[in-house]
């Protein structure tokens, strides 16, 4: 838990920066074209926040899991607060950086509500989903839950995030560059997940394994199948 709250934090931080890849390549993306991969400085880590929601939700279930969003809610609002609080603190005279820490910082609290937004629908929509395909399927489709999850997740996360950080990118709605941040964040996203997998895997088998409560609820249900 206090690593997914660390990387939902860190991503907010690093999401102020809008980040063009591949300035020369040019393709057409439905009716737009568009000139490189428009992202920005949160594709690095943010990832992993669903690879770790993942591990959460399969191992502990849905109410861990919103208990969880619930905890990084609270220290995203913090972080907020704080930012917003030091910037219209009056500065010293020796202070140099009031603008640059200004136009960092300044930017997060609609970041935050960008990434809270999209943080809370995501992952619980990806958590729900794991969660119900689990009942139906048992110990079995690991695979399949993990990635059929991270589709839903990352598309509601990713359509609600870039919708409310795009302005604040300087970024018009619905223009070529809004749906290159959208497309291309979804795919990445999706994509970082399913090549972690089988990292996913080992980690999921190896909680399971130490786990008390885990193997608990397993033997409990092996029982009362034998009972059945």
């Amino acid at each position: 838990m206090a690593l997914f709250v660390g990387v939902m934090l860190i991503s907010n931080v690093t999401g102020t920066k809008g980040v063009l890849l591949f300035p020369d390549l040019s393709f057409q993306l439905g009716f737009v074209s568009v000139d490189g991969l428009v992202t920005d400085g949160a594709f690095l880590l943010f990832p992993l926040a669903y690879v770790l929601g993942d591990v959460i939700s399969e191992v502990y279930g849905f109410r861990a899991m919103r208990r969880v969003v619930l905890s990084g809610f609270a220290v995203l609002a913090l972080a907020a607060l704080s930012f917003t609080a030091t910037v219209y603190l009056p500065a010293a005279p020796f202070y140099e950086n009031q603008d640059a820490f200004e136009a960092v910082a300044g930017v997060i609290p609609q970041f935050f509500l960008a990434g809270l937004a999209g943080y809370v629908v995501g992952e619980l929509l990806n958590s729900y989903v794991l969660v119900w395909m689990k009942r139906r399927t048992g110990e079995r489709s690991l695979w399949a839950r993990l990635l059929g999850s991270t589709v839903v997740g990352q598309l509601a996360d990713t359509t609600v995030f870039c919708t409310i950080a795009a302005p604040a990118l300087g970024m018009a709605l619905w223009s070529g560059d809004y749906w290159n941040y959208v497309v291309i964040g979804f795919v990445w996203k999706t994509l970082v997940e399913a090549v972690l997998l089988p990292v996913t895997y080992l980690v999921i088998a190896w909680i399971k394994k130490r786990e008390p409560s885990y193997q608990a609820a397993l033997s409990g249900s092996v029982l009362s199948q034998s009972a059945a």
